[in-house]
């Protein structure tokens, strides 16, 4: 399979008419790969609350469009932003176990890949942050 231009322009156009705005593109081979690979199309303005991923770190790719990745410490404070686009200083970047993080996305559009190990499984309620 190619993953291209075609694919983008579905998925977005699946993001934009998702009440969450964001629609996703499985990448495995099975539903038994235990990994998570996925392209993800999001369109500003979709809820993503600030989360962490306990088991396993996160590989993100932007593959078209634009974003900035936040990261927070323990107290809800911004510790740094990662402005992301294909082309950029940082069109990929590597989010460690336990960061707290999330994403402000910049254009319609945008498309990234995402990585972790292991099988999904949902967030719970001590790996989302409240806003304060």
């Amino acid at each position: 399979m190619t993953i291209g231009k075609d694919i983008f322009d579905k998925l977005t156009e699946q993001a934009k008419n998702s009440p969450r705005l964001r629609m996703n593109f499985d990448l495995r081979n099975s539903a038994d790969d235990q990994s998570q690979r996925m392209l993800n199309a999001i369109e500003p303005g979709s809820p993503l609350p600030i989360h962490r991923h306990m088991q396993s770190s996160e590989s993100v790719v932007c593959l078209r469009g634009h974003l900035r990745e936040l990261f927070y410490n323990d107290n809800g404070e911004i510790t740094e932003v990662i402005d992301m686009m294909p082309g950029g200083e940082c069109p990929a970047l590597n989010i460690p176990i336990g960061q707290w993080h999330t994403v402000e996305v910049l254009e319609s559009g945008t498309i990234i890949i995402e990585m972790k190990d292991g099988a999904y499984a949902p967030l719970g309620p001590e790996d989302v942050m409240e806003k304060k």
